[in-house]
């Protein structure tokens, strides 16, 4: 893979949004059009922007310094945090799991003016993924489908765009991913609905298909790829007891985000039994994980 070197330049740009205000190390300080912010987390920071020309669009994940910590243990920490995500990235890929593509990464970063030994922070660019997360994918369709589900009419019973199957369907697409990553080794550390991306097909949008109304802008398909995102917290496992884990925090989040496909998560795990040969074991585990957090929820 291609190390890119950063100057020790440290200019504070203001993106496209309004709040927060962010500093990003050179180069991404001095391009014409300053990367988008898409959203902001605790360790990280996502932009959009390009790589190499305007027309190839890409996503920065930018891993800016901690001011409160050690500057040898921040860089150190930074460092392994970057190449532990990318070489997760690059062997999914390789393996066949869908997921974003490495494009470029430095995980030093210049050094900041007037803080001797204060790197910039890392970061890794990795392929744009068109498309929506699985979590906002399924409220468009839900919300856009509110006239379909009227009281006494069931979801089997509405026309094929707006029944049940579509969305079971999905949930296959999701336990098929889910068992070819856990069936090379790799364990997500964060499987929720936030993490899965709904890459749509070019023409999916306001197309019809044998008597099926045609979709439009308010009224969202959930055909397309299923791609994993942000494997900051993967890591590589045999353990079955991991595995059982990573599926119990994606049921838990279909729990609480959408109540009414929880109710289908048992095709998902279907479909992971019949992915991975380990699945057997891994399912079975994950009933005493489960057993678990009931426990832990009836004693606060």
């Amino acid at each position: 893979m291609e190390e890119h070197s950063v100057s020790s330049d440290f200019i504070p740009i203001v993106t496209s949004s309004s709040t927060p205000f962010n500093t990003l190390p050179s180069p991404f300080n001095y391009i014409q059009d300053p990367p988008r912010l898409v959203t902001q987390g605790a360790e990280a920071i996502l932009y959009q922007t390009h790589f190499l020309t305007p027309a190839h669009t890409c996503a920065l994940k930018y891993r800016p310094s901690k001011s409160w910590r050690h500057p040898a243990l921040d860089a150190r920490l930074t460092r392994h945090r970057i190449l532990s995500e990318a070489r997760t990235l690059v062997r999914c890929r390789r393996e066949g799991v869908s997921v974003p593509g490495v494009l470029s990464l430095d995980w030093e970063g210049g050094e900041v003016a007037g803080q001797a030994g204060r790197r910039s922070g890392g970061w890794m660019m990795m392929e744009w993924i068109e498309g929506d997360t699985i979590r906002d994918s399924l409220n468009h369709w839900l919300n856009a489908r509110k006239d379909f589900l009227k009281d006494g009419i069931e979801w089997r019973d509405a026309p094929k765009a707006q029944s049940e199957e579509v969305v079971i369907e999905l949930m296959r697409k999701i336990g098929r991913a889910i068992g070819k990553m856990h069936s090379i080794g790799i364990v997500h550390g964060d499987l929720t609905t936030s993490n899965l991306m709904l890459r749509k097909a070019k023409g999916d949008m306001g197309l019809e298909t044998d008597n099926t109304p045609p979709l439009t802008a308010t009224d969202p398909s959930l055909d397309g790829d299923v791609v994993l995102i942000d494997f900051g917290l993967a890591t590589q496992s045999v353990q079955d007891e991991d595995k059982a884990v990573d599926l119990y925090v994606l049921e838990r989040a279909f729990g609480s985000t959408h109540p009414t496909v929880e109710k289908v998560f048992n095709d998902l795990l279907t479909e992971y039994g019949l992915s991975y040969k380990g699945a057997l074991v891994v399912l079975k585990r994950l009933e005493d994980v489960r057993m678990r957090g009931r426990k832990r929820s009836m004693l606060g």
